[in-house]
């Protein structure tokens, strides 16, 4: 009988011990952090639409998720001090451009802070407004080097999830239809980068992707990455961020959302959870 007790005492106490620890590691996936997102919001409607819906999205996935997002558009708060309060970084619009804060970011990331980016946040061109006068940036931490052409008009295309097993994918079909978006080509070739990860890509079934009017604005053919992460950082690029706007009567009016895509958005949480919660992915 002693012998009986003795066995059901330790089966209790091992079940006890495993029992915490399940809470323990429940805990820790749901670990509470901290989001700063920057932006500019200026110029073109359809950007600045966007920045203006993730600012209305984002805090309520925050809510949903256990996390803090907080937004600015002061780029002199990309120092190392202001971004210690947090666990990854957004760049919805631009990027910076002044050497102190371009400095403090590249830090921040080789000190394994976690950074997401849309859209505009890769663009690079010379000459232009924003161009390629960044190089561990562009060419190093993005991989992609200058901007080179796009579709027009933003349309839907159907993506091809090229990597299932990364924290960023787990759990999306082989292929959706994304939100309407406008979509840029790059001068670097991706696939030849070691460092760079590929997670989804257009597939052929998009093609033509566009609608014009310039026959160059319209893709009939070729590989078209849009999503990536670098193996040295915990980063994603994602190349959606540009809703289509009204242009014609002058109102600006928005006809698209970004996050009105379900599989999309889940692209997009899956990624901003790992980049606040994971580690990084090699």
């Amino acid at each position: 009988m002693r012998n009986k007790m003795t066995s059901l005492t330790t089966l209790i106490s091992v079940m006890i011990i495993l029992t915490s620890a399940i809470t323990v590691c429940a805990q820790s996936s749901n670990k509470r952090f901290n989001v700063i997102a920057f932006y500019t919001g200026k110029n073109d409607p359809a950007h600045i639409s966007f920045v203006h819906e993730a600012n209305e999205w984002f805090p309520k996935i925050a809510k949903k998720y256990n996390f803090v997002y907080d937004s600015t558009n002061n780029w002199s708060n990309l120092n190392a001090r202001f971004l210690a309060n947090y666990q990854a970084v957004i760049f919805l619009d631009t990027r910076p451009e002044v050497k102190s804060e371009r400095e403090a970011f590249e830090k921040y990331m080789k000190a394994g802070g976690g950074w997401m980016g849309f859209h505009f946040s890769a663009f690079a061109l010379t000459p232009s407004a924003y161009p390629q006068n960044w190089n561990w940036y562009h060419n190093v931490f993005l991989g992609s080097g200058s901007y080179v052409s796009n579709t027009w008009g933003p349309t839907p295309a159907v993506l091809r999830v090229e990597v299932h097993n990364h924290p960023a994918t787990i759990g999306l079909p082989d292929t959706f239809a994304s939100a309407p978006n406008e979509w840029y080509r790059w001068s670097n070739d991706l696939r030849k980068n070691p460092n760079i990860e590929i997670l989804l890509s257009i597939d052929s079934t998009s093609f033509p992707l566009g609608t014009g009017p310039k026959p160059s604005e319209i893709w009939h053919s070729g590989y078209y990455p849009v999503v990536w992460t670098n193996k040295n950082y915990k980063m994603i690029y994602l190349n959606m961020g540009h809703n289509v706007i009204d242009y014609a009567d002058g109102s600006d009016k928005v006809l698209s959302h970004t996050f009105a895509n379900k599989i999309q958005d889940k692209l997009v949480i899956n990624a901003l959870l790992w980049l606040g919660r994971g580690k990084k992915v090699r």
